[in-house]
């Protein structure tokens, strides 16, 4: 069985970004490619160590698509006290990604600052 795991490090920091808050949408087209609909399946907060405590999906709920993962990381450097101008230059950090194989694991990490991010398909 397949799952969708994620974690989260703040590399200004050179830590793990504890208690960020995540949300995950299934998105799905409409009859154009302009209608899609994503609609939300949860949101978590990560532990101490950047990591979601359990699989974001797995098992019947974790099946081939498109999806997209919400990370609030404005509302944690807001938590750490960091002086930021307003707006932020990165609040929300949107991915969205597709699994196409539902029997295999997806890790999507997060590597942020308050300038910048990547991410990669993780193992």
């Amino acid at each position: 069985m397949g799952k969708l795991t994620t974690h989260i490090l703040d590399v200004s920091a050179g830590k793990p970004a504890a208690r960020v808050r995540i949300d995950l949408y299934r998105v799905e087209k409409g009859a154009s490619e302009a209608e899609q609909t994503a609609t939300k399946l949860r949101s978590v907060t990560t532990n101490s160590d950047g990591r979601c405590d359990e699989p974001l999906l797995s098992g019947a709920g974790f099946v081939a698509g498109q999806y997209m993962l919400e990370f609030h990381i404005g509302e944690y450097f807001d938590a750490l006290g960091l002086s930021l101008p307003e707006p932020k230059f990165i609040d929300i950090v949107v991915i969205r990604f597709g699994v196409a194989d539902s029997d295999a694991s997806y890790h999507v990490p997060l590597l942020v600052s308050p300038y910048g991010y990547s991410t990669y398909r993780g193992s």
